[in-house]
């Protein structure tokens, strides 16, 4: 039954899974969240671990899914923004709710804490 929900989409949470189905589109909306107009390099820099070629697949579904918008200027060299759209803006109580409970979850547990942990966002205080 549960295998059903999944495949014809009437499950909001398979959904909703579907469309951030990796670790890196998750960090790329944590990144427009909080800097709203990023360029391809500096997303980059900012998602540690990111390739270039799961960069460009992820943005490009997420653009795809009404999630980002990409935004070309027309100058030499070609400019390139991504921002997220405000479908994609929904999803920042979620996003908020994920980093509290992984605070609360890392207090509890701080032997999962990794040595090599990525640059501290102010994520949780970015907006009221």
């Amino acid at each position: 039954m549960a295998k059903k929900l999944v495949q014809d989409g009437s499950c909001p949470v398979a959904t909703t899974i579907s469309l951030l189905n990796s670790q890196w589109k998750i960090l790329i909306m944590r990144e427009l969240l909080l800097h709203p107009s990023e360029r391809y390099s500096e997303l980059q820099h900012s998602v540690a671990g990111i390739s270039q070629k799961m960069l460009t697949q992820s943005l490009h579904e997420m653009t795809a899914d009404g999630i980002v918008q990409r935004q070309v200027f027309p100058e030499v060299p070609p400019h390139v923004e991504y921002r997220l759209t405000e479908l994609g803006q929904s999803m920042d109580p979620i996003l908020k709710a994920m980093h509290n409970w992984g605070n609360q979850y890392l207090a509890s547990h701080p032997e999962k804490r990794r040595t090599n942990k990525q640059p501290e966002n102010d994520f949780a205080q970015k907006r009221p």
